[in-house]
């Protein structure tokens, strides 16, 4: 647990929240192309949210859905196909599919919250990283704990992390009534918790849970919020970073709270 690792880290040097871009910001659709990403820069957003993939070859895109299908014009499983064939896949029918490696050249300031899609990914994107020395600009998500840690394990240095389920599960569950010490080694190597404001009929995000967590030193950045009042109730709150779809709002509410940088 490090939340003084770089990642976290605002261009101001001040300690508040942090503002998330997820999958860019296009309002037209463009998720996770790189015009989304410069338009989530180009506001003033240094901490993009997105989503890695390998195509069959090991080349890893920045890409949510396991196929092609819900937003390009083409098909098939990211899988299962060379970097070549996606080549030809427009999001939108507009922008190309990034690669990772590009989109960290490209923005060399940006900072990362990556999610690993799937096991495939996972040799790939602890190369890429190793191959750019980006450890100081991604941060490691997954649902998956295991898919986390495996990338952490093929990485030289640290990296920020985020908690998978299991982990948010068990902290969200069991830390009211476990002591810290046990927290402390079932969140060893996790600097945030992610997670949603609700689960379900569960409230998740609480003052008792950011008690907890910042008691812990992990960072708590709450995912997508697109309400501006949601986003000012959970900034009162306390929440360390807030995801968001509209990184226009988001950076609306932040300047109107001084909080902005």
């Amino acid at each position: 647990m490090s939340p003084n690792l770089p990642f976290f880290s605002r261009p101001d040097g001040q300690s508040a929240p942090l503002a998330f871009a997820h999958r860019g910001f296009s309002p037209d659709g463009l998720e996770n192309s790189a015009a989304a990403f410069r338009a989530a820069l180009e506001l003033g957003f240094t901490h993009l949210e997105t989503d890695a993939r390998a195509t069959a070859d090991g080349v890893v895109l920045l890409f949510h859905d396991d196929t092609l299908d819900r937003v390009t014009d083409a098909h098939g499983s990211i899988s299962s196909l060379s970097a070549a064939e996606i080549a030809k896949a427009r999001i939108g029918g507009r922008e190309a599919i990034p690669h990772l490696a590009d989109v960290l050249k490209e923005f060399p300031k940006a900072r990362l919250n990556i999610d690993v899609k799937d096991w495939h990914t996972v040799k790939p994107l602890a190369g890429v990283i190793e191959q750019l020395d980006a450890h100081d600009r991604v941060l490691i998500a997954s649902f998956s704990d295991r898919r986390r840690r495996a990338v952490l394990r093929l990485l030289r240095r640290r990296t920020a992390s985020s908690a998978g389920i299991a982990c948010n599960a068990a902290f969200t569950l069991l830390g009211p009534f476990l002591p810290e010490r046990w927290l402390r080694k079932i969140l060893l190597d996790i600097d945030a918790l992610q997670v949603p404001v609700r689960y379900g009929p569960l409230a998740v995000v609480t003052p008792g849970f950011l008690r907890r967590a910042h008691r812990l030193g992990l960072q708590v950045h709450v995912w997508t919020v697109n309400d501006p009042a949601e986003m000012a109730r959970l900034l009162d709150m306390g929440v360390d970073g807030i995801v968001t779809d509209r990184a226009d709002g988001l950076k609306s509410v932040l300047q109107v709270r001084g909080q902005w940088w």
